[in-house]
């Protein structure tokens, strides 16, 4: 998609093309000097309010996620705004007010920057990036609630989706998961990421807002990173001794030493209402894993039978939450309908 081109000044156009031919008789310059110049004025003003016009974005900065409000309704709120100030010719109706709807500094229409102050090479391909908050003050998102990230690479702009893994009460720092892939152009920019440099971050997003005891189980069914808005979640209703809301976590993973934050999940499974399982579509050996996870482990892929019977063993009706690859969301949805599941008996991510 093309950028806008400012649109040349017609009227300025017209008052340089006046200046060929006969002039006017001497008695009458007078009259019409002061309307070729209202006329300049006008091509002048004209060209400044086209400056001012806002810029449609690119579809690489659209992160895909459904956020509200996306990178285009902000364009067609602030194009809306310019021809309302363009119309009644008040430049002092193009100032933003401040949002007063997060709990924190955060804006879900401003990129505000984020000083990295550490990255970590979790596998080959993913990283755990944290991030410096002022003092000792709290990002203020709710489990289950995502950021955009916006980064450039080769003059592109391009915007993605990430759900901080961090506790919603950490002080000074929040985390993010990170999976590069080789094609990807954000993972380029991330890439290049080090230690004292800066992020620009906008949110938060999210429909699922989890309340204490709200569901009697929660089954939550993560491929990947789509672990990451599971963490923070589990994490809220561990840390809450009055939840006692159950929690049967599946992780999807190629190898078993791909599987995320294990030493995080082994301390959850360790609560009296979690349970792990994990399925690994690239290991065939149970001689392979650690003893305490050969119970728990599942070699192939999660299909439909492996998620009915998860469904069946679940000791309160469940609540489904699903985050992965778009394939893998398609498919357990059709799944957990499939295992009599109502829709809205799930959320995906």
């Amino acid at each position: 998609m093309e950028m806008p081109k400012l649109a040349q000044s017609r009227s300025a156009q017209n008052v340089a093309g006046k200046g060929a031919g006969p002039g006017p008789a001497l008695g009458r310059v007078s009259d019409q000097a002061p309307l070729m110049m209202g006329q300049g004025e006008e091509g002048d003003e004209e060209e400044a309010w086209l400056q001012l016009r806002p810029v449609e974005p690119l579809p690489s900065q659209c992160c895909g996620s459904g956020c509200s409000p996306c990178v285009f309704d902000l364009y067609q709120r602030d194009l809306a705004r310019w021809e309302a100030a363009r119309a009644s010719k008040d430049r002092s109706l193009l100032r933003r007010e401040e949002t007063q709807s997060c709990p924190s500094k955060l804006s879900p229409e401003t990129f505000l920057a984020f000083l990295i102050s550490a990255v970590d090479r979790l596998t080959k391909d993913t990283y755990l990036v944290r991030f410096a908050l002022p003092g000792n003050s709290q990002l203020g998102l709710r489990p289950g609630q995502h950021l955009i990230l916006r980064g450039t690479v080769d003059d592109l702009e391009i915007q993605r989706a990430y759900t901080p893994i961090s506790p919603a009460n950490a002080e000074g720092y929040f985390e993010v998961l990170i999976k590069c892939y080789q094609t990807g152009l954000m993972s380029q920019y991330v890439k290049s990421w080090k230690a004292g440099d800066t992020a620009f971050w906008r949110g938060p997003f999210g429909g699922f807002f989890y309340k204490p005891n709200q569901y009697g189980e929660l089954l939550m069914l993560a491929a990947g990173t789509g672990l990451a808005p599971m963490v923070p979640i589990l994490q809220n209703i561990t840390d809450n001794a009055e939840d006692e809301t159950f929690i049967t976590l599946v992780g999807c993973f190629k190898t078993f030493e791909g599987i995320y934050m294990k030493t995080f999940l082994q301390e959850q499974a360790r609560f009296w209402n979690v349970r792990t399982f994990f399925v690994l579509s690239q290991e065939n050996s149970l001689e392979q894993l650690p003893w305490s996870y050969r119970d728990r482990t599942h070699f192939g892929r999660l299909d439909r039978d492996l998620l009915e019977e998860l469904v069946g063993s679940c000791r309160r009706k469940p609540f489904a939450l699903v985050c992965g690859s778009a394939e893998f969301t398609k498919d357990m949805a059709g799944y957990l309908l499939d295992a009599g599941l109502a829709e809205d008996s799930y959320f995906l991510f």
